[in-house]
């Protein structure tokens, strides 16, 4: 069976939006591609797949044959302990690539959609031909590695060195980059995970989330409604961080 075909879900349909007239495609693709080099990206992209929410988009241990550009919606990445517990590795937003875990032959985790989402399927084996021949698009696959090298390292750091209210900080502080990055607003959005979600990738019980998040409000540095979050001071969040210094 060949990666295409391996793939196909029935949810899965080819589309009319281009790479190149796509509004993500700053964040998707190498910068500074030739009109040629992006017809041949575009060329990648097999098919776009709607995922409802609470639905599966990989499952850990499945085998590997594309990546994810996730072309709007959130996405959580988990595992499953010796117990059965999930422990969240990760969250993911439009803009982002999900699946890289899984070059060495197996998706290593479980990606599920926090809300309907809507993804670009890229199987690996064209990616790689590809790349061969575009310098760029190598280069960008190499530092989304990185990346999730340094994302990896950056959640044992949480679980191994940071007091709960750095982890927190941290976290909002994160979201707010990303968004920013995304021309959303930096200082204001709507969380897609629940707290235990949140506490699960912190390495915090539920208990403790909320009151932090309660702290935090307090201590004017947020603003929680439910899931809305607005950060009232961002420095403030900034020096829960340089107070471990």
């Amino acid at each position: 069976m060949n990666s295409v075909t391996a793939i196909h879900p029935a949810a899965a349909s080819k589309f009319e939006v281009t790479c190149s007239s796509c509004n993500l495609r700053e964040l998707c693709l190498p910068a500074g591609l030739c009109d040629e080099d992006l017809q041949r990206v575009e060329n990648l992209v097999y098919a776009r797949r709607r995922v409802k929410r609470g639905e599966a988009l990989y499952q850990a241990g499945g085998e590997f044959s594309a990546v994810y550009a996730i072309r709007s919606g959130f996405f959580k990445t988990s595992l499953l302990d010796n117990d059965g517990r999930e422990q969240v590795t990760g969250f993911f937003m439009n803009g982002e690539l999900l699946g890289m875990d899984g070059i060495g032959g197996a998706y290593h985790g479980t990606a599920i959609s926090l809300e309907d989402s809507e993804v670009c399927i890229l199987p690996y084996a064209l990616i790689e031909d590809v790349s061969r021949d575009i310098p760029a698009l190598q280069r960008r696959l190499h530092a989304v590695l990185a990346r999730e090298i340094a994302r990896d390292h950056g959640i044992m750091m949480l679980l191994g060195s940071m007091r709960a209210e750095e982890r927190l900080a941290t976290f909002l502080l994160n979201l707010s980059k990303r968004f920013l990055r995304r021309g959303y607003s930096s200082t204001e959005f709507h969380l897609r995970m629940t707290r235990d979600e949140i506490g699960s990738h912190l390495g915090l019980k539920l208990e403790t989330v909320s009151r932090l998040f309660s702290a935090f409000q307090k201590e004017g540095l947020i603003e929680v409604q439910q899931k809305h979050v607005r950060i009232l001071d961002i420095a403030g969040l900034e020096r829960v961080l340089a107070a471990r210094r």
